[in-house]
């Protein structure tokens, strides 16, 4: 049978292609804009017929109608990671988490530590050897789809194919449905000065022929945009956005110093506009890999001048941060920030940044404080920490004792806040 015509057997609705869940499933989506629209559209009109259903996805960036605390028990979504349309039920406890590091994600799914029977994707129309690219996000989506009982693609022609192990056959396919509307496009955050002064700080200490992992975020993107004028950058990241695709039209990332897989840039995911899924269509300087590959630390490490830019919420003064949780609150999630953290460390000239705004409520909080809230999911460790960078400047603390430490962190506060930030180093016995 042709690929073509295995093509139109497998081709229906996507009220057909829900068929294909049973009670009890576990549904794999990957993160962001790979989410199928279509197929998730139907399975929320159908919640009520299913039982215990799950959807776990590491961010989800539309609000279904499956996400509805009264037919949880039909449907729910397991959260890997929280953003706005999942924290609210997160924060109330009727969606469910799953922590873990990014990089660990594809092995917990083939370990059966997290369920896969199957799996709903975007996906680009097919190829003339039968196969789709997964290039709005790998992640751990390749890893479902070796083990799940049925995959579920929806085919859409604005899909960008991507090169990099992100492809499936039509062999593998269960059901395929068809959509037309454009990729959802998501735009860069706000910047505003507190930013570009942190941005600024980073920027002036990265390196021409760096290799960069950039976080999503108002203060990585600010970072980027303060990168125009350097040479010879290079890209391994988890996600790839518009502040990369801005590097390259500059001139500033051409892959070519790059001590691992020179010539390409490598990321899982993608979340950006129209231009960025173009850009990346049949791109040979883009691959796409999933994250126990982009996000795995010693793979990462092997790019020497690695320099990874991740943002946090709080951090103690010892530097422990809690990124993904407002005291015992939930608020995002663990993602790659450690792996990358980890990465830059064992990188041979490597520089791992945390950066965050010093104040936060309009300068009624400190976001630097003697200990982290209780409760709070901790995300980079006081072993794992490198630079910490605020408005105020750069605190550099591997190496140092819990003495520096505490000097390193006050001295990046908000002025505001030195003096009782002394006062409570001094009670600890800090200083």
């Amino acid at each position: 049978m042709s690929f073509k015509t295995q093509y139109q057997s497998k081709l229906g609705s996507a009220d057909d292609a829900i068929s294909h869940v049973q009670n009890g499933d576990f549904i794999i989506v990957p993160t962001g804009v790979g989410e199928p629209p279509a197929l998730l559209t139907a399975l929320s009109e159908q919640r009520r017929r299913f039982r215990d259903v799950k959807v776990g996805q590491i961010l989800a960036v539309r609000k279904f109608g499956y996400i509805d605390p009264e037919t949880a028990e039909h449907v729910r979504h397991v959260a890997f990671f929280f953003g706005a349309s999942t924290r609210p039920g997160g924060q109330s406890g009727w969606i469910d988490f799953i922590p873990s590091y990014f990089s660990e994600m594809p092995s917990l799914i083939e370990r059966g530590q997290i369920p896969a029977d199957v799996v709903f994707s975007m996906a680009s129309p097919m190829d003339p050897h039968g196969y789709f690219s997964l290039s709005l996000g790998a992640d751990y989506t390749m890893a479902a789809v070796a083990k799940a009982r049925a995959v579920v693609l929806e085919v859409n022609p604005n899909v960008p194919f991507a090169y990099g192990n992100c492809h499936v056959h039509i062999s593998q396919v269960a059901a395929l449905v068809e959509s037309i509307d454009p990729v959802m496009e998501v735009s860069l955050p706000k910047i505003g000065p507190v930013q570009v002064a942190i941005g600024k700080y980073v920027a002036d200490m990265i390196d021409d022929g760096s290799t960069l992992q950039i976080g999503y975020g108002g203060i990585p993107d600010a970072v980027v945009m303060q990168l125009t004028h350097k040479h010879d950058l290079g890209v391994h990241t988890e996600m790839i956005g518009d502040g990369i695709l801005t590097l390259v039209e500059s001139g500033a990332v051409t892959n070519r110093k790059k001590s691992y897989l020179p010539g390409k840039m490598v990321a899982t995911f993608a979340l950006g506009s129209k231009k960025l899924y173009q850009f990346m269509d049949r791109n040979p300087a883009l691959e796409i890999h999933p994250a126990d590959y982009t996000n795995d630390p010693y793979l990462a490490a092997k790019n020497d001048k690695l320099v990874a830019i991740n943002a946090t919420l709080q951090i103690d003064l010892l530097g422990q941060c809690g990124s993904e949780s407002l005291g015992s609150v939930p608020y995002s999630g663990t993602g790659g920030q450690a792996d990358f953290v980890r990465a830059a460390n064992r990188s041979r000239g490597g520089k791992a940044f945390i950066v965050l705004p010093s104040t936060a409520q309009n300068d009624r909080l400190t976001r630097i404080v003697p200990t982290l809230a209780p409760g709070t999911h901790m995300s980079t460790s006081k072993n794992d920490i490198n630079y910490v960078v605020t408005e105020y400047g750069v605190a550099q603390l591997r190496g140092k004792s819990a003495k520096q430490r505490a000097q390193e962190m006050i001295s990046i506060a908000h002025p505001d806040f030195r003096t009782e930030l002394l006062e409570a180093a001094r009670k600890m016995q800090l200083l």
